[in-house]
């Protein structure tokens, strides 16, 4: 990610982990991440996804490639 070497689909699988984690760790705790520790795990998600549909930077590996 910090070269921007497939971004797309990296971030895509990164959001997927994040989602994972907050549904298995954090819901049953109750359904709300403020009130049941899971902020982080939903910010970091929505991050990842925005990075996978916004995709890499102009300097960038995946740029450079001419993939971008």
């Amino acid at each position: 990610m910090l070269l921007g070497l497939f971004t797309r689909p990296v971030a895509f699988v990164l959001s997927g982990q994040m989602a994972v984690a907050y549904f298995t760790q954090h819901s049953p705790h109750g359904f709300w991440p403020i009130l049941n520790g899971g902020e982080l795990a939903v910010l970091f998600c929505f991050v990842w996804l925005f990075f996978s549909v916004a995709g890499p930077g102009p300097i960038s590996v995946d740029r450079l490639r001419g993939r971008g």
